[in-house]
């Protein structure tokens, strides 16, 4: 699945399949402008900061369990976040500071250290990079990824694909190959 937020005429969290097919709307209500977004691959929750109402928030996969961690002023300034263990990561972009937010309880914030020009952060787990199975995009004995001529994309799960076309190119009628 790919998540991610719009803050467009209607702020949102969204899902999707990695080919763009089946979004769906997660968060559609009390959100105004979600800016960053971290996964809880293990778990499977979304947490997403909204500068406007100043809070940091939660949902599982599907949209529900919603709990706010944070909310105050400092939110504004936040950029960028990530889950790892007991805790959130963000850089404020007012200071430049990276901070540490316990997940559960919000209370627990502490700066840990100053990087010039931050805006994003990401952690890197063990954990959570999945051991590689067989999948649709695996190249084929022509050296064509799921049998796609330009482009292969995971759909609904790893067993399924959708071949798409670079820009200027239409997609064939047997659904693989472009021109």
């Amino acid at each position: 699945k790919l998540f991610f937020t719009d803050y467009g005429n209607a702020a949102k969290v969204e899902r999707c399949d990695m080919d763009g097919m089946n979004r769906t709307w997660i968060v559609d209500s009390k959100i105004e402008q979600p800016t960053a977004l971290a996964l809880d691959l293990i778990n499977k929750y979304v947490y997403w900061l909204d500068i406007y109402l100043e809070s940091v928030e939660v949902v599982d996969y599907q949209g529900r369990k919603r709990q706010t961690i944070t909310k105050g002023r400092q939110i504004r300034h936040l950029c960028g976040l990530a889950v790892f263990e007991n805790y959130l990561y963000t850089v404020n972009s007012d200071n430049l500071s990276i901070l540490r937010i316990n997940r559960y309880n919000g209370s627990d914030v502490q700066a840990l250290a100053r990087l010039d020009n931050a805006k994003e952060i990401r952690v890197y787990q063990k954990r959570t990079q999945t051991a590689v199975r067989s999948h649709a995009c695996e190249v084929d004995p022509y050296g064509m990824p799921g049998g796609c001529s330009h482009i292969c994309l995971l759909s609904s799960s790893y067993k399924a694909r959708t071949c798409r076309c670079r820009t200027g190119f239409i997609l064939g009628s047997d659904g693989r190959s472009c021109k």
